[in-house]
């Protein structure tokens, strides 16, 4: 009885050993598998390494960080500083650009100020241009109506008398040696009234020379010119000449006379 049971108890001892071996061998076989993925592992990682730089340590990263963040920080000081003083050439450009263009505005006034002014005294200029003409034209047109007044007193005064004036003879002999400028002069010096020479009389007012403005072309012209001979014969071809070509001499004989009345 005791042999049976010590039988069993060997062949459970046996069945025993035989499964553990089975147990080791599936577990040695796991291990295998496992070394052999480690070292595939291992193979892969070398690879890694020699193809890729050396790696770095937390200090050197970290160390690395920080100079960034740094660099960063002077940069973002940069950009506000060049932001302010874009935003200040902005506005002295906003304020210069106000001031050209008031300047534009005041020299565009003063353009048209001066231009104004300008055609004001052009017209200003053009007014008395023409008032002076006016003015001339009706001096010389009155000094005429009064030399003709003159003559044709005397030719009255010689027709009244019967004798020729006494200034005649003396015109006859300076005729020959005096220019024909002082000849014109005396001419109309002597036209003079002798009663005016000898006693001046009070002066009197100039007439108004308004209405001697009126066109030529208006004046009825006389049909037949009467001539007034001033002495003899040559002055009868000096002033025997129709109204339109006298005034001008007349004037300037009337100058000549201002100007020796002047000079004595």
């Amino acid at each position: 009885m005791a042999t049976a049971s010590l039988a069993h108890q060997v062949e459970g001892v046996e069945r025993g050993i035989a499964f553990l071996r089975q147990e080791q061998l599936a577990l040695l076989r796991g291990l295998h598998l496992e070394i052999l993925s480690l070292e595939k592992r291992c193979t892969e990682l070398t690879c890694d390494l020699k193809v890729k730089p050396p790696g770095r340590s937390q200090a050197d990263i970290q160390e690395e960080e920080e100079q960034l963040e740094s660099r960063c920080r002077e940069v973002e000081g940069r950009l506000v500083e060049q932001q302010l003083t874009v935003v200040q050439l902005q506005q002295e450009l906003s304020q210069k650009g106000t001031l050209v263009g008031a300047l534009r505005a005041s020299l565009k006034d003063k353009e048209r100020r001066f231009l104004e002014e300008l055609k004001r005294r052009s017209h200003q200029t053009t007014v008395l241009n023409t008032e002076l003409q006016k003015q001339t034209e009706a001096a010389a047109y009155l000094s005429f109506q009064l030399h003709a007044a003159t003559q044709k007193l005397q030719h009255q005064q010689q027709r009244s008398s019967g004798t020729p004036p006494p200034t005649s003879a003396k015109a006859k002999r300076r005729h020959g040696s005096k220019h024909p400028a002082h000849i014109r002069a005396e001419r109309a010096r002597e036209c003079v009234p002798r009663e005016r020479v000898t006693a001046p009389e009070e002066p009197r007012a100039m007439p108004d020379p308004a209405l001697f403005f009126q066109p030529r072309r208006h004046r009825p012209r006389p049909r037949h010119q009467h001539r007034l001979p001033l002495d003899g014969r040559d002055g009868g071809e000096e002033h025997g000449e129709p109204p339109e070509r006298a005034p001008p001499r007349l004037a300037a004989a009337a100058a000549t006379i201002a100007a020796e009345g002047k000079a004595e």
